[in-house]
């Protein structure tokens, strides 16, 4: 059940690299509850605007455009004020120190804040979501396999409190299997209340998850919807499901 107020919202989002605009966004709202899945081919500017709602990129781009989380105004804070906020990033690279146990990763990162909309799980409450990390708790992060390592990553973020709770491209490098299980896990924290954005390169897998699918063609939204109606678009049925249309 999603909420009527957005927890994450962007407006007139755009970023540009040395005058070459790569990213132009109107609109974007995430609900509690709700998980919206963009896509789009490499280059599309999915990453970029992660890393836009973050405040956080490799280069020096120019970002323009209002970001708001819970209703507060984010768009100008540094990435550490906006994560402090509850704004988390699960990047590709995922979260994880490969020189510390699962249990010392799990260890909380920070004391939690009583606030309205944010929920700090404990060490537990990630075992019970991922029960592989509890009988993984004694390997060191470096030890653990792709996908056990996005396990841990989400867990960690999820330690942080989220209010919205970004995942870049969660699946590249996992097998089938566990595929399911991570984006599965996803749809369980959206049903407890949390906003979630996931950029994925796994369509199929995707659709099976997410209430709301974006395309990203060139830094531009193209297509939008409930995920049930987009994904039989002939655009998106072609292009990410090798499927054949008449």
């Amino acid at each position: 059940m999603t909420s009527a107020s957005p927890v994450l919202s962007a407006r007139r989002l755009e970023v540009a690299y040395a005058g070459n605009r790569v990213l132009q966004l109107d609109q974007l709202d995430i609900r509690a509850g709700e998980i919206v899945g963009v896509i789009g081919a490499n280059g599309a500017g999915k990453s970029t605007l992660i890393n836009a709602l973050l405040g956080w990129s490799r280069g020096r781009p120019a970002v323009t455009g209002d970001v708001t989380l819970s209703g507060r105004p984010v768009g100008r804070l540094p990435t550490h004020e906006r994560v402090r906020a509850g704004l988390l990033l699960v990047p590709e690279s995922r979260l994880v120190f490969s020189r510390m146990t699962v249990e010392e990763n799990l260890t909380p990162a920070v004391a939690p804040v009583d606030e309205p909309g944010r929920r700090y799980y404990r060490r537990d409450d990630v075992y019970e979501l991922f029960p592989r990390l509890r009988e993984r708790r004694h390997h060191l992060g470096g030890q653990l396999s792709g996908g056990e390592r996005q396990m841990l990553g989400i867990g960690r973020s999820l330690m942080m409190g989220p209010r919205a709770l970004l995942l870049d491209e969660p699946s590249i490098g996992l097998a089938p299997m566990l595929v399911t299980q991570v984006l599965q896990s996803l749809r369980a924290l959206a049903s407890a209340g949390l906003a979630v954005l996931l950029v994925e390169q796994n369509v199929r897998a995707a659709l099976q998850v997410v209430d709301r699918l974006l395309l990203l063609e060139r830094g531009r939204l193209v297509l939008q919807g409930p995920a049930a109606e987009v994904g039989v678009d002939p655009r998106i049925a072609q292009a990410y499901l090798g499927a054949h249309t008449a």
